[in-house]
């Protein structure tokens, strides 16, 4: 990591410096200067120089909500990621991964959203992160999952911990935070996350308060039931001192300000990412069983559902599970398109509605779905079509709230999946920069890389000055488009053609480079700063600063004292 490399002729775009024509010269894998110009000096062997004429230069973006535990090992979704920009990925979301443990929880539950990890052959987090060092592309950082721990520890009990076993699943919590979590992750409408209550979540977050991480979670509600999941986050944050942020925010623009605003005015630290699209996407699983069937293990339920005698006590006991406005309304099977069936058996399905499958079959919808789960181990994905439309000039007002991120919940699996994996970063680019103009190029920065390097603790990320890691993206403003939609979902992204990381180019012509620079990436060793979203977007804070958090720390050490309470 010794050569140099100069990046020659573009316009560079900086939260805090904003848009100006400069060079960037990098040595050992960060920025030394950004100036007019600038001719490399004492040249090493092998140093570099990149014509980015006609381009920017931005910092290369954090994907803060990823489904590629897995997958970021294979070459073609690194692709998909790198031809967005996007240099980092956050893994270990919804409360399920691999680690800690053997893995086998999360293929069997998660396996159609996170994949079968290669090369994770059990252990803890260490052992998981400890696979990505310099065998990808792009950096890989992740969280501890609330619900594996809490199947490594009760299984698929659903009561309360004992206290005992609450004292292990946090000290699984602070064991994953000292091996290099940037935070700890939970999925409230998945199993067993949705046996865990307020109280049970804010002791396993006070460990993570007390490191300066972050809580990432899946609410337990969202749309019009976002204020009851986002009233639960308020408390957790409360009890424990912990900052948080709120997965995929879909709801209302006016109800996400409403429920920031009241978050702010209680001097809680919330902040959310968002994907610029209006349809969802998650196991159907969760859609169509009730927790309390789930407790009884993925196989055992999918056993059950092979059998015609079996399915038909399962039909006969579901009652439809209202939690979520977007689930459980009538009309659920023309809303439901099948990205994985899982099996050989239903294949013919993937990229049809539900509605279409079952009149295909001659079967009703939902023996045909429970049929699906069977066969399939519960490994089905769907797209979901929202009830109530999200137009781009929603999507547009949520997007400019300073407390928002771009995370693209991308999974890559499946025949027909969600275009998010493979063009949320550059649909913000394209749409709501260059086409809408609703951000500018600085303000698509902050959300897509400033932000989430303050929020998750990625000391010198974000940025193209003296100092910064030099993950960098070269954008032709005019180009960059999402080619990927619903009916297309895998092709590739255009306009963002060469990419380095720490200083390496890894996309070159829009083509990998042998080079697996990517790292794992770690908290900073000291908090850095987690409010400038509370500010004016416009804040020019530096994010690589340090700041003295110790009003921050004495209150939050005064709210664990009172306050945390463990069931």
């Amino acid at each position: 990591m010794t050569a140099s490399l100069l990046i020659r002729g573009g316009v560079v775009v900086d939260p805090v410096d904003g848009e100006r024509r400069a060079d960037v010269e990098v040595r050992d894998g960060r920025v030394v200067r950004v100036e007019p110009d600038l001719r490399l000096t004492d040249t090493p062997a092998g140093a570099r120089v990149l014509d980015a004429a006609g381009r920017l230069v931005l910092p290369g973006s954090v994907d803060t909500h990823s489904h590629a535990d897995a997958r970021v090992l294979d070459d073609d979704v690194q692709l998909a990621l790198l031809r967005q920009g996007v240099t980092s990925v956050v893994v270990g979301q919804d409360g399920v991964s691999f680690a800690p443990g053997d893995g086998r929880y999360a293929t069997a539950y998660f396996g159609a959203l996170n994949g079968t990890h290669p090369t994770y052959a059990g252990g803890g987090v260490a052992d998981l992160l400890r696979g990505y060092d310099g065998t990808t592309r792009v950096n890989v950082g992740y969280l501890v999952p609330a619900g594996t721990v809490r199947h490594e520890v009760m299984g698929s009990d659903p009561g309360r911990p004992t206290t005992e076993q609450l004292a292990a699943m946090v000290a699984a919590v602070r064991t994953g935070l000292a091996e290099g979590a940037l935070g700890l992750s939970s999925g409230l409408d998945y199993v067993p996350g949705s046996f865990a209550d307020a109280a049970e979540l804010a002791a396993l977050c006070a460990p993570v308060a007390e490191a300066g991480a972050v809580y990432v979670t899946h609410m337990r509600g969202y749309e019009e039931s976002s204020p009851r999941g986002f009233a639960e986050v308020s408390e957790i944050c409360a009890r424990s001192g912990v900052a948080a942020h709120v997965s995929h925010f879909h709801a209302r623009a006016g109800l996400v300000h409403e429920l920031l605003a009241g978050a702010a005015a209680r001097d809680l630290d919330v902040t959310f990412d968002a994907y610029p699209y209006a349809r969802g996407f998650t196991i159907l699983s969760m859609l169509l069983l009730p927790p309390a069937l789930l407790a009884g293990g993925a196989d055992a339920v999918a056993a059950t559902l092979r059998d015609p005698v079996g399915r038909d006590r399962v039909r006969a006991r579901l009652v439809r599970d209202p939690r979520d406005d977007d689930h459980g309304a009538p009309g659920w099977p023309e809303r439901l398109v099948v990205a994985s069936a899982g099996s050989a058996d239903f294949a013919w399905t993937e990229g049809r509605t539900l509605a279409a499958a079952a009149d295909a079959s001659g079967r009703d919808p939902l023996d045909l779905a429970l049929a699906m789960l069977g066969a399939s181990g519960l490994q089905v994905t769907v797209v979901t079509d929202l009830p109530r439309t999200r137009t781009d000039a929603e999507l547009a007002d949520v997007l400019r709230h300073p407390a928002a991120m771009c995370g693209s919940d991308g999974i890559y699996l499946g025949a027909h999946p969600h275009p998010r994996a493979w063009g949320a970063a550059a649909r913000l680019l394209a749409v709501f920069v260059r086409e809408r103009g609703d951000l500018d190029w600085p303000g698509a920065v902050r959300l897509l890389a400033e932000r989430p390097a303050r929020r998750f603790g990625l000391g010198g990320r974000g940025r193209v000055a003296p100092g910064a890691v030099a993950d960098l993206a070269l954008v032709d403003a005019s180009a960059v488009t999402d080619h990927a939609d619903y009916d297309s979902p895998t092709a590739l992204a255009s306009g963002i053609d060469d990419v380095v990381v720490r200083g390496v180019p890894v996309l070159a012509g829009g083509r990998l480079t042998p080079a697996l620079a990517g790292r794992v990436l770690r908290r900073a060793p000291a908090p850095v700063a987690t409010d400038s979203h509370r500010a004016d977007p416009t804040d020019r804070t530096d994010p690589t600063d340090r700041t003295d958090r110790t009003d921050r720390t004495e209150r939050t050490q005064r709210t664990q004292r009172t306050d945390r309470g463990a069931p």
